[in-house]
């Protein structure tokens, strides 16, 4: 695997790190197609049963790279990635989606090691997880609702699954942040960790899970997710609802990259 993700086997744990500490691991398109080859590799792989997803140097994911989406390589990257009409099964079709593995649905586990941000997309891919462990002072946040770049990756698919219609909404509409005490009472976090800690924490969970009877355990999480045709037909949903407003996100991400971003203003 490439440089800019780091694949490492525990025992029967698989350990996936963002590397791209420079830009907060934000996922440009290279990223994204090695995190998605790397997600399927995991599913199929008869030696692992549970992956962690984790940033290196303290973060999780700043979202898609604007800087590349900015440019021809993440403008055809976006273009490259329309839904074909009448797919409705992510399992027999998969897909890959911008930030990468955001429109599979896999039969194993995966827990989101969560330091610093994990903000826009990079939010989508911690939802996209099945459980996620947050470090002290890590944050949440639809942060791209300040560029007029829309949720692409399930963001808002997952998002009101797990906390409700009603605090989905909130954190859509204000793009605000969440800092770890109101994302353990809300359920967007599902374990504390000390700062430095999440994949150490994430490590110990994911050892309890694999000392669990591994098919009963799947048949239920399998269960417990949303229908394969369901899936499909929202993810469709929001990237035809996000191609409306394609052009006030290109204009969001060129003034990223003119100089508003990363401490600027809006």
């Amino acid at each position: 695997m490439s440089d800019i993700l780091r694949v490492e086997t525990t025992g029967r744990i698989r350990v996936l790190t963002l590397n791209r500490p420079a830009q907060r691991n934000a996922v440009d398109p290279a990223l994204a197609r090695a995190l998605y080859d790397a997600a399927r590799a995991f599913d199929a792989d008869d030696g692992v049963d549970i992956a962690i997803l984790t940033g290196a140097e303290g973060n999780f994911c700043a979202g898609f790279d604007l800087k590349a989406a900015a440019g021809d390589a993440g403008r055809d990257w976006i273009a490259g990635l329309d839904i074909p009409p009448g797919w409705s099964d992510p399992v027999a079709q998969p897909l890959p989606g911008p930030m990468g593995p955001s429109r599979l649905r896999l039969s194993k586990p995966v827990i989101a090691a969560v330091e610093g941000f994990a903000v826009a997309g990079g939010m989508e891919l911690a939802l996209w997880c099945d459980l996620r462990v947050m470090a002290a002072s890590a944050t949440f946040g639809v942060f791209c609702r300040r560029w007029g770049v829309p949720l692409i990756d399930g963001g808002t698919v997952r998002l009101p699954r797990v906390v409700g219609q009603g605090r989905a909404n909130d954190l859509i509409l204000t793009g605000r942040a969440v800092a770890q005490p109101e994302a353990l009472s809300i359920g967007l976090a599902d374990r504390a960790a000390p700062d430095g800690q999440a994949l150490a924490v994430a490590l110990e969970l994911a050892e309890s899970l694999c000392a669990l009877p591994q098919g009963c355990l799947r048949a239920d999480l399998l269960a417990a997710q949303m229908a394969p045709e369901d899936l499909a037909r929202a993810l469709t949903r929001e990237w035809a609802s996000a191609a409306m407003v394609q052009a006030e996100g290109q204009a969001g991400a060129a003034r990223f990259v003119s100089g508003a971003g990363r401490g600027g203003s809006a």
